[in-house]
């Protein structure tokens, strides 16, 4: 990987995980409720349906669905572990559990001679 691909993957990582936050959204609605009042002066429900859509909508929404992305994420990747451990534990048990019923076989097979 070049330098240039190595700084442009850290930028983008730095800038996501800025914007996937919740303060970010909050930044963004009071940047987009600046131009609310112009909105609203112009009287045009094209204008005033236009910053709904174009500017709150998108501007918020962008950081609030990442942040949702990001809960989502840990989540599931909480829960993969869990069972991961979950299913080491139960292949432990299930060694122990085949080894004791190879020493039951080798018993019944001495038993049987």
């Amino acid at each position: 990987m070049s330098r240039v691909d190595t700084f442009n993957k850290f930028i983008a990582e730095k800038i996501t995980a800025g914007v996937a936050t919740m303060w970010c959204a909050y930044l963004f609605a009071i940047i987009a409720l600046i131009s609310l009042p112009n909105a609203i002066k112009s009287g045009d429900t094209l204008v005033i349906v236009s910053w709904i859509a174009q500017t709150f909508l998108q501007l918020v929404l962008l950081s609030i669905i990442m942040v949702g992305q990001s809960v989502s994420s840990a989540k599931l990747t909480q829960t993969i572990n869990e069972t991961h451990e979950a299913s080491l534990i139960e292949l432990a048990e299930l060694k122990v559990i085949s080894a004791e019923i190879q020493r039951l076989i080798r018993d019944l097979e001495e038993k049987v001679k």
